[in-house]
């Protein structure tokens, strides 16, 4: 996981080039890999917390910082309802269907049905941003002293987790043990703590 605070800390209040956020900031004393750096960026760039400008070796990044609660809070939930979309679309998909056809007795190696992978990626891709948003709310409420925006962000966190409560009873629903555990795992992991992306 990387701190989203961290990533901030290493940029300045202006233009930032790629290479040097590349010299900037470090994982554990070493250099970043520069497609997970990438990664990263473009991940801080879709929750809003940086925008990108210029393209290749033109292009550069700023802190962003939405100028108005109203944008703020449309911007976020903006984010919200294309992952509901996203998740639904393939929570439909899957609800009558078996995901996995083979689990081993220890659970540590399983077969996926070739007509559920697709959508399965589909949603864990969904609600990882959506545990990352939840994430980044979280960090924002904890760092930001407008207690208006804080109200409202609050109430965007209390909309993901009713959303997240449903979907995770909707897709366990009906199954049996084995595949309730891989799942329940699978999606556990992908949970950051809070002001952190997973990478």
């Amino acid at each position: 996981m990387i701190s989203i605070e961290y990533i901030l800390e290493c940029m300045n209040d202006e233009k930032n080039y790629f290479g040097d956020i590349w010299k900037n900031c470090l994982n554990n004393k070493k250099r970043f890999n520069r497609t997970k750096l990438k990664e990263i960026l473009k991940k801080m760039e879709e929750l809003g917390h940086i925008k990108k400008h210029g393209y290749k070796n033109e292009a550069y990044y700023e802190k962003y910082y939405h100028y108005s609660l109203e944008e703020h809070i449309g911007f976020i939930n903006n984010l919200i309802f294309t992952y509901e979309s996203k998740i639904n679309s393939a929570l439909k998909k899957l609800e009558s269907k078996k995901i996995f056809l083979d689990i081993s007795k220890d659970l540590t190696s399983y077969k996926f049905s070739k007509y559920t992978k697709t959508d399965y990626e589909s949603i864990v891709t969904g609600m990882t941003s959506m545990f990352e948003l939840a994430s980044s709310i979280l960090w924002t409420i904890e760092t930001s002293d407008d207690s208006e925006l804080k109200k409202e962000l609050k109430n965007c966190f209390k909309q993901i987790n009713e959303f997240m409560d449903e979907t995770n009873q909707r897709l366990l629903e009906g199954r049996k043990t084995n595949e309730r555990i891989l799942l329940q795992r699978d999606f556990s992991s992908k949970i950051p703590k809070a002001g952190h992306l997973k990478i």
